[in-house]
Formats: C-alpha cells, sequence, structure tokens
C-alpha cells in the first residue's frame, strides 16, 4: 500500500511508527499546495485539516481510503467519496480526557487569579510582606455553584461529572435537542446563561451554533460569570465577548479555540483592556502526549481494519 501523511506537523513531535508499518509511507510536515500531485498515485491517504474536496480527489484513481487524525469528516467531500468507493475513517474519544483536563487547567487559572498571585511572588512582594498571606484580588469557590454545559456529549458529559465532584450543580443545553441525560437538568440556552456561574462550551459548530454566543447572549450572563469555550472558536463572537469583558458584563473567559487559526493580528481579543479577565490557549485542549500517542495508534487500527476488510472481500 502506498500511504501518505499530509499534514504530519499538525500531529506535533508523536511517533508514527504504527503508520508507517502498514506501507510504502510518505509524509509531508505541512501540505496545502500541489495537493493533488502529492496524492495522485497514492492508497490511503491520512489527513488532519487539508480541505479533500471533488476537485482534489477527482484524479486520484488508485485511492481507497482517507484516514483522518480527527474526530470532525468536515475537511473530506464525503458524498464524492461514497459516489466513488473511497473509504473514510475517524478517531473519537481519543482526547476526551486531556479536553476535560484543560477545562478545569483554565477555570482554576481564571478563577483563582492565579496569574496575579505567581506574579506577586516572583516580583519580589512576599519577600516584603509583615504576614504569611497576600489579600489580593477576591476569588471564588466553585462549590455550590452552577455550571451549565452548552453541549452534552463525551467530553460534555466527562466535564458534567468532574464538575459534580467539586460540588457544582450542572445544568445543561443541548444545541441539537436530541441529547437527554437523566442526571443533569436539562434546560433552555436563555436558562442557562441567566442561571449559570460557569458556562462551559463543548459543542459541534455547525450552522446552528455560528455566533451561538453573542452581545444578545453575552448581556444575559452573571457578572461573575465565567465562560469556557473548548470547542470550536466561531460558536463565541470574538467581537462581542472583546466587549463584554472590557464593560465588565462578564467576569471573565478562557478560550481554546479561536474562529481564525492561526489567530489573526486584528483579532479585537488581543485589545482587551483588562487581560487578567481573558486566558487564551493555542488549540492545545486536546494535545497531551496521551491523545496524540492514542490518535495515531487508532488511526493505525482503522487502517488495520480496512485493509483486513478488503482482503476478505478478495477471498470471498
Amino acid at each position: 500500500m502506498k500511504i501518505c501523511i499530509l499534514d504530519a506537523k499538525t500531529l506535533g513531535n508523536v511517533d508514527i511508527s504504527p503508520i508507517k508499518s502498514l506501507g510504502d509511507t510518505i509524509v509531508y510536515e505541512t501540505s496545502y499546495d500541489n495537493i493533488e500531485e502529492k496524492i495522485k498515485d497514492c492508497e490511503i491517504i491520512i489527513n488532519n485539516k487539508v480541505i479533500l474536496n471533488e476537485s482534489v480527489l477527482k484524479n486520484c484513481k488508485k485511492l481507497k481510503m482517507i484516514a483522518l487524525t480527527s474526530t470532525g469528516t468536515n475537511v473530506v467531500d464525503l458524498e464524492y467519496a461514497k459516489r466513488n468507493s473511497i473509504a473514510v475513517a475517524n478517531v473519537s474519544g481519543y482526547s476526551t480526557n486531556c479536553v476535560v483536563q484543560h477545562t478545569f487547567a483554565m477555570l482554576f487559572y481564571l478563577c483563582e487569579r492565579l496569574k496575579y498571585y505567581d506574579e506577586y511572588v516572583k516580583k519580589g512582594d512576599y519577600c516584603k510582606s509583615d504576614i504569611f498571606t497576600h489579600y489580593g484580588p477576591l476569588f471564588m469557590e466553585i462549590s455550590s455553584k452552577t455550571w451549565g454545559i452548552i453541549g452534552l456529549g463525551a467530553i460534555g458529559n466527562a466535564v458534567a461529572k468532574a464538575a459534580n465532584a467539586f460540588g457544582t450543580d450542572v445544568i445543561y443545553y443541548s444545541t441539537t435537542g436530541k441529547n437527554n441525560n437523566d442526571i443533569y437538568i436539562r434546560t433552555d440556552l436563555d436558562s442557562l446563561l441567566k442561571q449559570s456561574d460557569i458556562i462551559s462550551i463543548h459543542c459541534p459548530l455547525n450552522e446552528n451554533t455560528y455566533n451561538l454566543i453573542s452581545e444578545n447572549e453575552l448581556n444575559k450572563m452573571k457578572k461573575n460569570c465565567i465562560l469556557l469555550n473548548l470547542s470550536r472558536g466561531g460558536v463565541i463572537n470574538e467581537k462581542d465577548l472583546a466587549y463584554a469583558l472590557d464593560k465588565n458584563l462578564i467576569y471573565a473567559a478562557g478560550l481554546d479555540v479561536l474562529e481564525n487559526e492561526p489567530m489573526r493580528k486584528d483579532n479585537p481579543l488581543l485589545k482587551v483592556k483588562n487581560s487578567d479577565k481573558l486566558l487564551i490557549t493555542p488549540h492545545i485542549a486536546w494535545a497531551s502526549e496521551e491523545a496524540r500517542t492514542r490518535l495515531i495508534e487508532e488511526t493505525a487500527e482503522n487502517i488495520k481494519a480496512f485493509l483486513n476488510n478488503v482482503r476478505r472481500n478478495r477471498v470471498d
């Protein structure tokens, strides 16, 4: 089998030998130009972010499978793949633990004002103190607070379970309207926005969730609310969020995702007046070493399953 990894750089420094063992493997670190030429003779394409639409795929006469190193399948023209008997496989659940962990890391950094207290010590101010503690900015306990979760899929469920362990009352809003859970209280979006002290977003990005959180929704949140987005950047209107933070409409926000990645220099969030109210990480919530190792291993397993199925069909 001739295998091509199109954008290996998006996987970071991770061992890809489980994939290389499956065939003659060509690795491109980044691959956003001359895609047609690179993949025209490949039988299996491994891809994360490269757009594989009909115009790109139509000359790939030998292509049998697209193995995605992601959960989402939006980068592939699935209808074209189906019409041309090209198998498409994704990987789900590999980063759930990591995303949950990052959700809480962002929350505690913001709610306990850890940036301030860390800098207070490292600047030498604590050395000058005449008492053992320092009473700086107030911070809150999350126990007995209401945690609103937007999108109660696998990650949202895992966040809810952990939030319960910290003593929060969990409510949730299903963006599809199909998600029912007897453990937590399901509510409409308006009620969730008005009741929650913490809101975390874990829903997919689609036409129903694009700009789901804009000026109108931000105005309904509590002044002490901490808003966290671990889903996709387009769910929150970034200009409106910058305004809400500057006007103290909410307490703070933590984002691991942005509408445009990498971040654009004109992003309004870069101009938020009080940067202590905003934490942005560069889409790393999914990317622990363990999660990326699982991703490679499960991608290899998807390819093995496909190859075994091809062999069985030949025998039959």
